[in-house]
């Protein structure tokens, strides 16, 4: 059986006492010496019958000196099969804690029973384990040469201050503080907040009583269940797709709202919908199973309060009990706020001196090849600096912030990304939190309906999901339709996500995954900033769904304007 296995790879784990061959064989050797010399009547005595004092120091000392290898060897020895026995029981006890316990000690179970656990059981078992661990960059701060390359980063930033200082003076004439592009795009602040409130409250009364109330229904006292669950679930469908989905968008594009403030609405609508989703998802499998099983006299429905910390938490996976830390570094949330506030002015000098005299110049010319070309490498180096800044502050600064506050102890919001010598490993390091929630309710649900027969197509739909979530938040806040992301998302990443595979390993190929990213954001920066400039310069003359579709940046050539238009 397999409890008397266990058993017996335990005893097998037990620490024997080592051995010394070579050791022991010289102290016999020893030994046999000195009883052959006291057998022959040498007591190494002098002639005036006192011992001789130097050979008997030298001997203890050579006691001495083996005696405390004997002892170094053995604790070495002796720690080497305590920890190969730890180790052994902990990989024991975890297999014990991931198999069901009926079947390890109980009998097996008949083909109709699996088929119901089957039924009822969670699609992916336990799903995500949340410990208590640090960010990678809070530790690798703490190595003073990581900590320089940040130091280098500010260096930078000061650079660009003052050289924008210095434009400006040689320019006006005097200092320009106006901050006029953050001005710009964050406009219409006060619409903002208020359909943000509105959104949250919704998502805090609507999904948490359908699902109250729902829950009410499968106790087995009233007839026909499933009716009440294709009530309730197209309530809920109707919501998400209506109340949560299409009002925030439409308050985005009818007021116009500027890309800041856009993609404030619609990326908090896009992660209060996915948090939606996860609580309905890892509650009604419980529910279910409450009314087959009738284990307690009511489900197990959440408390109001551990919703609540669920829309706040900085995870997507809902759970009633998170790892929490016992304190609140408030000091450490004023450092990551700052230092998001700090990589907002960061990326504003970004776009002022990189960006904007560009686009500013190339909008005024023909589209072509040449121009495309130059465009794209010219906008590498703003398009990588973007892309650390906005790594570094959401999913390090921003969650890290709302994780002390919540005191929130897993902080794996990420991993080591950078050290990626595949696009696989990137796509499944670059954002965790996502990435879990793509994982557990696509990917993994994806396969439970298929019964585990189509993984391609459970990856290609994982993909398909993700580019047009990305493109849907890029084209409203944008307020073009220009589906560069999605034909990368597509195209190139799904040919490189195959070709740049986990089996890709060397410094060649993490350069090889530097190298393609480095160009992604410089098309990316390039022909959105071409077609923002389009839109604005070009507007349309005839406002027909083919023009709507058609990019304006391939046809668009305007007069000059003043150049003190900076936008």
């Amino acid at each position: 059986m397999e409890h008397d296995s266990v058993l017996r790879s335990r005893s097998r784990a037990t620490p024997q006492m080592p051995t010394f061959p070579d050791l022991d064989s010289s102290l016999e050797g020893e030994n046999n010496e000195e009883e052959h010399r006291q057998r022959n009547g040498d007591a190494h005595l002098t002639s005036n019958g006192k011992i001789e004092v130097e050979q008997v120091i030298s001997k203890k000392l050579q006691l001495k000196r083996k005696a405390e290898y004997l002892k170094s060897d053995l604790i070495r020895q002796f720690d080497n099969q305590v920890n190969d026995f730890m180790d052994s029981l902990i990989e024991e006890s975890a297999s014990l804690e991931s198999a069901p316990l009926p079947a390890v000690f109980s009998p097996r179970l008949s083909d109709k029973e699996r088929s119901k656990l089957r039924q009822f059981r969670p699609p992916h078992g336990q799903g995500k384990q949340f410990v208590s661990r640090r960010s990678l960059l809070d530790e690798l701060f703490e190595v003073n040469h990581i900590r320089t390359i940040y130091h280098m980063f500010i260096a930078l930033l000061i650079l660009f201050i003052l050289s924008t200082l210095v434009v400006d003076f040689i320019d006006e004439g005097r200092l320009v503080l106006d901050f006029d592009l953050l001005v710009y795009a964050f406009g219409q602040f006060p619409l903002v907040v208020c359909t943000w409130i509105c959104m949250f409250l919704s998502v805090l009364v609507v999904p948490y009583s359908l699902f109250h109330l729902w829950s009410q229904t499968q106790s087995g006292t009233l007839s026909h269940p499933w009716l009440y669950s294709f009530l309730f679930g197209s309530v809920y469908l109707l919501y998400q797709g209506l109340g949560l989905g299409f009002l925030p968008t439409y308050v985005a594009v009818t007021n116009s709202l500027p890309p800041a403030s856009s993609f404030i609405i619609i990326l908090e609508q896009v992660r209060l919908m996915m948090k939606a989703h996860s609580f309905v998802r890892e509650n009604v499998p419980r529910v279910q199973t409450w009314a087959k099983e009738k284990t307690s006299p009511s489900p197990v429905v959440p408390q109001v309060s551990q919703y609540l910390y669920f829309l706040f938490a900085p995870t997507l996976i809902y759970r009633d009990k998170y790892p929490r830390n016992p304190v609140i570094r408030w000091s450490y949330v004023a450092t990551k706020l700052l230092q998001v506030l700090g990589s907002l002015f960061y990326a504003y000098y970004v776009f002022v001196r990189l960006c904007i005299p560009q686009f500013h110049s190339i909008s005024l010319q023909l589209f072509d090849l040449k121009a495309m070309v130059l465009c794209v490498f010219n906008s590498i180096l703003p398009g990588v600096l973007v892309l650390f800044l906005g790594f570094f502050a959401f999913l390090h600064c921003w969650l890290n912030a709302f994780a002390e506050m919540l005191r929130f102890a897993d902080r794996m919001f990420y991993k080591d990304w950078w050290n990626s010598t595949s696009f696989a490993n990137y796509y499944r390091t670059w954002n965790v939190v996502v990435h879990d929630w793509l994982y557990y309710y696509v990917y993994r649900d994806f396969l439970w309906i298929s019964q585990k027969r189509f993984r391609p197509a459970a990856m290609l739909f994982v993909f398909t999901v993700s580019a047009v979530v990305h493109e849907y938040i890029l084209a409203v806040c944008f307020g073009f339709f220009y589906p560069v992301l999605f034909c990368l998302f597509m195209c190139f990443g799904m040919m490189f996500n195959f070709i740049l595979h986990d089996q890709r390993k060397g410094p060649i190929w993490n350069i090889i995954m530097w190298t393609s990213l480095f160009l992604g954001q410089g098309v990316i920066i390039c022909l959105y900033s071409q077609e923002w400039y389009a839109q604005r310069y070009c507007p349309l003359k005839e406002a027909s769904f083919f023009e709507l579709l058609k990019p304006r940046s391939w046809s668009c050539v305007r007069s000059p304007v003043l150049d003190s238009d900076r936008l």
